[in-house]
């Protein structure tokens, strides 16, 4: 299919995941991104050992790979010619790095006035602006450490959320200038930040606050909306979420695991009698789920249409049979011999996933395609 973004040409100067996510995403979508990469073994976070690993196979594919230095003088005119040919340039560099090698924005906007520049950075404009930040250093400061782990223990998401969620937010401004740029050219400077994607993430919690007057509690320990809304354990010990979130799925649930008589118990109603009841109706179908297996647990929530998942590890996500049958996977060559597997976008577009079509790129293997016409322009004089 002809992809949306074809034609538009990106150049990324980014590290780790933040700005990778937001060429990624653009690169899936159809746009060249050429990735800027440091000089020698390339972006350090090729190398990142431990759960860092990952990150740049998962980040960057469909990507073109050139090696210049933004900090060595005898670069700077092969960049400004790569930013020049480009309608997009993405970075995620700490406050004031890129102005102070002539490359912020206002600087790429004199040689390329309609240029559309993203600064992917840890806070939006105030007092926090010049701070660095890390997707653990803004989920504690923005709450979302406190709203994960059980009361004191603040822990972090096991992802890196506030990361993708800000390459997220600033392809949406990419590509709001794109269509912006059609009937009126113009420069654009999109910021996208870590701290105020937390804030957004737990808006809900900060509106309950301001609602109820009460502090809000860690998700471990809040109070209950629904008293079927947990993990429960199978015969063989596995964990198992099962909810029941309506009283067509409590009458449902009742029937499915034997348990008639709460039916019948006027105590157990309505919503509100079943939560302050929740400890009571917890144990009976513990009881109940103690004598199977987890998929014939959800075998019969899903006959009887009842929210329920079994609690997977990562690794497990490799072998689900619908991620499997739906495409879901890439391979792609994570800088060694070995394979691995990546997952697209969680997109389809007229039904059909986002494939791969260039795998991830060694260091500087466009160098001959990107800057070959600048050299042999030196060479000449």
């Amino acid at each position: 299919m002809t992809l949306p973004l074809t034609g538009v040409r990106v150049i990324e100067f980014s590290h780790m995941v933040m700005g990778p996510s937001c060429g990624l995403i653009l690169a899936d979508l159809g746009a060249e991104v050429i990735k800027v990469e440091p000089r020698g073994r390339g972006d350090k976070t090729r190398y990142l050992p431990g759960s860092g690993s990952g990150l740049f196979a998962t980040f960057n594919r469909n990507k073109k790979s050139v090696q210049l230095d933004i900090a060595d003088p005898g670069d700077y005119a092969q960049i400004v010619e790569l930013a020049e040919s480009a309608q997009v340039v993405i970075e995620n560099f700490r406050p004031g790095k890129m102005d102070q090698y002539g490359l912020g924005f206002n600087d790429v906007k004199q040689f390329n006035p309609t240029i559309i520049y993203c600064s992917l950075k840890g806070f939006l404009s105030g007092p926090y602006g010049d701070r660095s930040a890390l997707d653990e250093v803004v989920q504690m400061l923005g709450g979302l450490a406190y709203m994960t782990g059980p009361p004191g223990q603040p822990l972090r998401v096991g992802a890196s959320v506030n990361d993708i969620m800000g390459g997220m937010f600033g392809v949406i401004g990419v590509i709001s200038s794109l269509l912006k740029n059609k009937d009126n050219p113009e420069p654009a400077h999109i910021t996208s930040a870590l701290f105020e994607n937390t804030a957004f993430l737990v808006g809900n919690h900060m509106v309950q606050s301001e609602m109820t007057g009460e502090v809000v509690k860690p998700m471990p320990a809040r109070l209950a909306s629904w008293a079927i809304y947990d993990i429960f354990r199978s015969k063989s010990d596995e964990m198992v979420f099962v909810a029941a979130v309506s009283d067509t799925q409590w009458a449902a649930l009742c029937r499915e695991f034997s348990l008639l008589d709460l039916l019948e118990d006027v105590a157990l109603t309505d919503n509100t009698g079943r939560v302050e009841n929740r400890d009571y109706i917890h144990r009976r179908l513990q009881t109940q789920l103690q004598h199977f297996e987890v998929d014939e647990i959800e075998h019969r929530c899903e006959r009887s249409g009842l929210p329920c998942a079994r609690v997977n590890r990562p690794d497990q996500l490799l072998d689900d049979p619908h991620l499997s049958a739906s495409g879901a996977f890439t391979p792609v060559y994570e800088g060694t011999d070995a394979e691995v597997r990546v997952p697209l976008l969680p997109l389809e577009l007229n039904g059909e996933r986002l494939a791969k079509r260039m795998d991830i790129p060694k260091p500087g293997e466009h160098d001959e395609e990107l800057l070959s016409h600048h050299d042999e322009q030196i060479l000449s004089e």
